[in-house]
């Protein structure tokens, strides 16, 4: 009936196929449950329903592949455009949003810290825990059911770095290479109170050396001209006021790029004064 009503496309008999982007994602998921009800939707597609976003922009270009899993002792599925699995969950690892059967935000957070890549990982992780208000404890009990699991070493360290205030996954990206770089973890989403007022908001901060790092991903062309001005202002303000500003944008984690901000936020972190007699 689903793909009748077209909610999902099926070119040929037994095969569905997601729409591009994800404006109808949970229609055409709907349609997928359909085909295997007793299935649960997991990884990126659970983190999908779940309102958070891990799939990549090229892959929204293209058709999103619905990760999902049969339980222990059922047979995967072999629709196409489903990457069928199967795997070991608890009873409330599973839980029932908008009709859907899907692995709950805690189980989500740490199916992706096995998972994915590192810095898409944390990204994930980060976002599932700011919007269902996951903490590190949270996710440390979690944690012995995926001993011996693969993956398990990277969500353990990732675990141990989690920061649900980060508020985009780039945010998440220049959180991690600081911490990657041996650099001291800054405070996020830091306000400067002026009479009062909190009137700044800084990305990351180290407020006792005036130093931060802003996150400015959107390009100059694609921002109106009052909020370029703004940004303006704003930077101007910190750095006549001493704040060492560092931006960081979308082609700066590899290679010179990143190497350039983060010698930059070395050297804002340094202090001539030492404690030290000798």
């Amino acid at each position: 009936m689903a793909v009748v009503d077209g909610l999902l496309r099926r070119p040929v008999r037994g095969s569905y196929r997601p729409r591009r982007g994800s404006d109808n994602a949970l229609a055409d998921l709907a349609a997928v449950a359909l085909a295997r009800p007793h299935d649960v939707f997991i990884d990126r597609t659970a983190a999908l329903i779940h309102g958070v976003d891990a799939y990549t922009r090229a892959e929204h270009d293209l058709t999103l592949s619905v990760e999902m899993c049969a339980l222990r002792g059922s047979d995967p599925t072999e629709l196409t455009g489903v990457d069928g699995r199967t795997r070991d969950l608890a009873p409330d690892d599973i839980v029932e949003v908008h009709g859907l059967r899907v692995t709950t935000p805690l189980r989500t957070a740490m199916d992706l810290g096995c998972n994915l890549r590192r810095r898409e990982a944390f990204a994930a992780m980060n976002e599932l825990a700011r919007h269902h208000r996951l903490t590190v404890a949270d996710l440390a009990a979690s944690l012995p059911r995926f001993r011996g699991r693969r993956g398990v070493v990277q969500l353990r360290q990732l675990i141990a770095l989690l920061e649900p205030r980060v508020e985009s996954q780039r945010e998440s990206w220049t959180l991690l290479a600081i911490v990657d770089a041996g650099l001291p973890r800054p405070e996020p989403q830091h306000w400067i109170v002026l009479d009062g007022v909190p009137t700044f908001r800084l990305d990351f901060a180290y407020p006792g050396l005036r130093a931060c790092v802003e996150y400015d991903g959107v390009d100059a062309h694609q921002q109106v001209p009052a909020q370029l001005e703004h940004d303006r202002q704003r930077r101007d303000w910190l750095r006549d006021h001493g704040w060492t500003v560092i931006v960081v944008r979308n082609g700066d984690f590899t290679g010179p790029a990143l190497d350039r901000w983060l010698r930059e936020l070395r050297a804002a972190l340094a202090t001539s004064y030492s404690v030290r007699r000798f």
